[in-house]
């Protein structure tokens, strides 16, 4: 028996990096997967099929997770596709970094809205279905930038912290219905995002972790699943650091 057979798994921003982790980890350990990105592109295709091959549905849809309209009708999409939701993963996001003095309405605008309004869309369009099975793991994804905050990111250390909050209080509020919620708060993950960094930058970075090394997607996906699956039954409304001990 695999922790995730039976259940059926939406995973947002999942067409690579953390997200594909994620959706590839859940389908190993049983989980039907439906994923989301803004493009049905080719990574998403390599991502679906990559998906099936480990024995279990998968489907990658087109949806803007920023969307309230979009988000409800791909809950209503997968519905109809796969039956029921079991498990959300609200992994969407995006990076506009700069000082404050230089950020623009624009960079902050987007990343509060991509980040942020991406969970209450999807949260709220997929509760009523949670509700009525009285059951359900939803999962943000926070960053420890969302804890301790980071200079030249105001925009996404906001939008992180502020899926912390959101976190707690859905908690609080679905919990009588035997829905979860809880969010992991990644560290300095290897992905394209910090592949961009310098060498000097990375390594300053690695210096401030105790473990000093950089985190794999598979090091988020391992906690996710275990958010995921009946193994943290008695949890919710926390948040769990994956960050070598950057942030304590």
């Amino acid at each position: 028996m695999k922790l995730l057979d039976g259940k059926t798994a939406l995973i947002t921003g999942a067409a690579r990096g953390i997200g594909k982790s994620i959706a590839l980890k859940f389908a190993s350990e049983g989980a039907d997967i439906a994923f989301s990105d803004l493009n049905y592109d080719e990574n998403m295709k390599t991502t679906e099929e990559e998906i099936k091959a480990l024995g279990v549905k998968a489907k990658g849809y087109a949806s803007n997770a920023a969307s309230l309209a979009d988000s409800g009708k791909l809950i209503a999409d997968i519905l109809n596709d796969f039956g029921k939701i079991d498990i959300l993963v609200n992994n969407a996001g995006i990076t506009r970094d700069n000082l404050l003095l230089r950020m623009t309405e624009q960079d902050w605008d987007a990343v509060i809205t991509v980040n942020l309004k991406s969970a209450f869309n999807l949260t709220k369009s997929v509760q009523q279905s949670m509700i009525k099975q009285r059951s359900g793991s939803i999962i943000n994804m926070s960053s420890v930038v969302g804890v301790n905050g980071n200079a030249g990111q105001a925009n996404y250390s906001a939008s992180k912290a502020g899926l912390i909050g959101f976190t707690k209080s859905i908690a609080q509020e679905l919990g009588s219905r035997g829905i979860r919620c809880n969010a992991i708060a990644p560290g300095f993950i290897d992905t394209e995002m910090t592949h961009k960094l310098s060498e000097e930058v990375r390594e300053a970075w690695i210096k401030t972790i105790p473990l000093r090394r950089s985190g794999k997607p598979e090091d988020v996906a391992n906690v996710a699943t275990f958010l995921a699956s009946g193994l943290s039954s008695y949890v919710s409304g926390q948040v769990i650091n994956v960050c070598g001990g950057m942030s304590t």
